[in-house]
This record gives structure tokens, sequence and C-alpha cells, in this order.
């Protein structure tokens, strides 16, 4: 997709615009139409609930609009791009929703990147306006933004908003505070997006170098929330609990589209933590708990998990990686919750999902039922061979994103040549139309729901000036699902390398903490194969042996 300006309107191919509005799979309405609704109609209702805060849907309003006026006093024009560094919470959502009114496209920023992924992102998205909270986690956000500014990135504004203050919001740009509380209604009707319009650019794991932008916008989300709605029997009754953070594919819609158009309520908090999870889902009688694999087992081996009144859980939504079957039913057998899932990718969307009518072997053991709409397909090295049963899946349908912004050779490796979207898994479809994973066709370890690039870790573990040779493969673990192993050949005279002076070396260059490795093992010569390349078959299968006992 081009970053041109006048590329963020209707950035949708206007027949498949035609035909999916046709078959109700999208409308005309936006998060912010509903948002707008719910104030109006139930606006004293619970929006977003933290451990300390409760925000109505009047206040989100409320603060959204402040957050659309600021933006605008920034000397925003309508399609510029800004970029948003806030931690989960309901703060995060108002900033959406306000810049959506303003007719802007978010640049999400996860709270893991690094310093050399954030500057990435800058530049590749042209985002020259920032923002942050005064304060995140004791760092100086105004410190933060002119060490940007020194290292060379254009910034023409810094807008700061305040956190948790939904009474009395404040938004402050460049040091000014914006007196302003909303739009003129007639300039928010001629700024605002659309449902077919670019409303956000989030980041995803590439296999070599930084991350590469992928283009969202609202009407991919909605058919998303339909079907969600559709799999799990939601309604604006339910209480959602979403872990994931916002800017990620699957935070959009579990914290985001599904319960702001339904009018539900949404616990929310800045850092996943097992302890305060169980605690909020006791107390705010969650019904909806959204969240992927690594988190669930993280409950359940949660101490306080034996106690906790968790009766009120009606569904868990969960993916982003293999679902243990045993983990997942016994999740059930406790909570007496129903475990559904998803399988798709942030570019994607879904492909594939399970429902409260499936059986728990369906549930459990597949990815779920190939939904129609999404007409997908499986290659073998761009040849159609679905009727074999097993390949990479590829797909067109109304859940698709764009594809990535000005990357050319990116967006050709996504697509088969006659126009599929694939996905970097090998997998089977049965005889019931059930998909089920048996493997990837990338080198990605997948760590508590993330993919990251083993290409990626092993370029940046390759810069220590102790390290000849490096590979980087998955290593086993019982609750992240795999996490980053390295075997390192060491450069002479180098005799010994700890796990702590390589990740040292790792942070002194900005790197993201996600590629940092957890497991290090130095070894005499890296095992190859005939064709001369790293044997990392060899590898996976020592450092499971090595990790057996633990």
């Amino acid at each position: 997709m081009s970053s041109s300006p006048a590329r963020f309107r209707n950035i949708v191919d206007p027949e498949s615009a035609r035909r999916y509005r046709d078959n109700g799979w999208w409308g005309d309405l936006t998060v912010s139409d509903h948002v707008r609704r719910h104030a109006r109609q139930q606006g004293d209702k619970p929006a977003y609930v933290t451990p300390e805060h409760t925000v109505t849907y009047r206040q989100l309003d409320a603060a959204a609009d402040r957050v659309a006026a600021g933006l605008v006093a920034a000397g925003s024009e309508p399609g510029d791009r800004i970029a948003v560094m806030l931690p989960d919470g309901p703060t995060i959502h108002a900033v959406f929703i306000g810049a959506e009114r303003a007719g802007l496209t978010v640049i999400g920023m996860g709270a893991r990147a690094g310093d050399r992924e954030i500057r990435h992102l800058l530049t590749k998205t042209g985002a020259r306006s920032i923002v942050t909270h005064a304060e995140h986690r004791g760092n100086d956000q105004f410190a933060f933004v002119e060490g940007l500014r020194e290292a060379g990135i254009e910034i023409d504004h810094h807008i700061v908003v305040s956190q948790f203050e939904f009474e009395d919001p404040t938004v402050v740009v460049d040091g000014a505070p914006v007196e302003a509380t909303a739009l003129d209604a007639d300039i928010e009707r001629q700024r605002r997006l659309g449902p077919d319009d670019l409303f956000l650019v989030n980041s995803t794991s590439g296999t070599t170098g930084m991350p590469k932008c992928v283009t969202h916008f609202q009407n991919r989300w909605m058919y998303f929330h339909r079907k969600a709605v559709e799999n799990g029997a939601l309604t604006g009754d339910d209480v959602f609990c979403g872990a994931v953070p916002a800017p990620f594919g699957f935070g959009i819609w579990t914290s985001h589209v599904t319960p702001l158009v339904l009018g539900s309520t949404v616990v929310t908090f800045e850092r996943f933590n097992a302890a305060l999870t169980l605690e909020m889902i006791e107390r705010e009688r969650v019904t909806a708990l959204c969240c992927v694999s690594t988190q669930f087992i993280m409950l359940l081996g949660e101490e306080s998990a034996a106690t906790r009144d968790l009766s009120s859980l009606r569904v868990m939504f969960t993916g982003g990686e293999p679902v243990p079957y045993l983990r997942a039913l016994d999740f059930e057998q406790r909570t007496g919750a129903t475990v559904l899932q998803f399988y798709g990718s942030n570019e994607t969307g879904l492909l594939t999902g399970t429902t409260l009518d499936d059986d728990a072997d369906h549930r459990l053991h597949t990815a779920g039922r190939i939904a129609a709409e999404m007409e997908v397909r499986l290659f073998e090295d761009g040849i159609d061979v679905t009727d074999t049963g097993r390949g990479q899946p590829g797909c067109r349908g109304p859940a698709l994103s764009p594809g990535y912004l000005d990357d050319d050779a990116a967006n050709a490796a996504l697509y088969t040549g006659d126009g599929w979207m694939l996905m970097a898994d090998v997998c089977t479809i049965d005889s019931g139309g059930y998909l089920s994973v048996v493997g990837r066709t990338s080198d990605i370890i997948i760590r508590g729901g993330k993919n990251i690039s083993a290409p990626q870790v092993e370029a940046e573990v390759a810069t220590h000036p102790d390290i000849a040779h490096v590979a980087a493969v998955a290593a086993p673990d019982p609750v992240f699902g795999e996490r980053v192993a390295v075997y390192v050949q060491l450069r002479p005279p180098a005799s010994s390398l700890e796990l702590g002076a390589l990740t040292a070396h790792l942070a002194s260059r900005g790197v993201s903490k996600e590629l940092y490795p957890e497991h290090l093992f130095v070894v005499a010569e890296l095992p190859l194969s005939s064709g001369g390349k790293v044997a990392k078959g060899d590898l996976r299968d020592d450092v499971t042996a090595r990790l057996a006992p633990a």
C-alpha cells in the first residue's frame, strides 16, 4: 500500500466493498459512531474498568472529543499519521476514537518496542506527531521525545494526554493546554474517518530487519466482530477482559471494536498479571476472557486460581499460538467456560473459528471450521493443492488487510501470483472443513502468541564481537509454548559468554526485548546439513533434550 496522503480514504477495492456490504459483512458505521450512541443511550454504563478506576461511556465519548480537538489544534491535517505510545487502559481507546474523529491514522507502538524499532516505525510511516503520557513507568516522556528529535527523527508535535482523569481530561500540545473540548460538528463531519479509511497501522515481526507495517481499516474488524458475536453468542451484557495490548490485532477486536460496538464493559490493565487478572475476573464478574494461550496457562498456574470464584466466565477466546489441548480442557473444567479460538494473522484476519456448537474435540484439537466467505485455499510453491487437503493456506475475503505499508518486497511474498494472501503455516483441512496447523513455512518462534523472527534474532546476536556464528531456534516451554534459544560459536580468543552479557549488549543497541535470547548455548561448532546450512533440526532436538528435565 502506498503512503501517499491521498490514499488514506477508501483504501479498499470498490467492487469488493460493494459485494461485502451486500452480503452484510461490512457496514457504514465506525467505532466512534457506536460510542456516540452508547453515550446517549447508556451514558452511565462502565465502558472500561481498571483496578482503580471506572470510565463510563459518557466520559469516554467526552474524552475522545477533547483528544480530537487537541489533535486538530496541533495542526494535524486529515490523513496525517500520529504515533500513539500509550500503555493499555481507557486512555489509549479514547485517543484511538479521538484520532478517528479528527481524520487521522494511528500508528500503534507496542510497549516492548526498543528505541531502534520506534525510530524505524516513525520514519517508515511518516508520523510527525506523537501522543504520550507525561510519564510512563518512571520514564519522562518529554525527555524521551527530545531524545528522538536529537537522533534526527522529525517530530513536529508532542501531544500529552492525562491518564485516568476522565472527569476533566487534559490535552497538552507542545506544552500548551488545549482549551477546546470538542470539534465543531461540521468540521468533524468533514474530517472523520469512514469504515473503509486507513485508521491504524501496526507492526508485525519480519523475517529479517525491522518490523513490517500492517495497514488496517475498520470494516475488516467489523467483519471479525460479527464472527466473534456469532461464534460466542456475545451481547452487550457480556463483561470482557482483554489481556492482549490494544495496538495489535487480537487486542483491537477484544478490547476496542467488539465491546464498544456492543456497548459492553471491558476490564483492562496496563500490563498482564495473572493474580490481578483472576482478582478482576472475580470482582467484575467477567463473562468473556480474551487472551493468548500462554496467558491462560499462567492463570491456571497462579496460586490464587484455586480460591477465586471464576464461575462468571462463559467463554474464553484464545489463539495467536497453538492451543494446548489438556491445558484448555483443564481450564474449561475448572471454570465452566467454553474455550474458543480463531485462526488467522494480523494481515489476514480470520480464516477459521470454533463455535459454541462445536464439540470439545473439534474446539480444542483443531483451529475450527473454515469461514466460507474467506475462500480459503491450500498452496504449495504457489500452486493450488487444495484437493490434497494439505498445504499453505491462502485466502481472499472481508477480513483481509490491504497489506504492508510501502513494502513491495514484503507484499510480493505475502500473496500468490494470482492474489491470494498467504499464512506462514502448513495446514490440513478435513472433510468437515476443519483446519489444523501441522507445521510452519518460515523460521519463526512463537513465544506467548508473539511471532519472533529467528533470522532477526540471529542478525542482532551476531553483532556481539565475541560471536563468530549463531543460530536461533525455539526452545519448548510449558508456559510460553516456546522461548528463544541461541547456539553460538565464539570467535577466538573468546572462550565463554554469559547470557547476561549478551542481553546487555543487545540492550545497548536498542534492540526490542522480544528479540532477547532466553537460553544461550556455547558450542565448538554449529552442526551443518549436507547442503552446508545450519542443521536447525539437530539443534531443536538438542535443546529439547537439554531442557527435558525442566
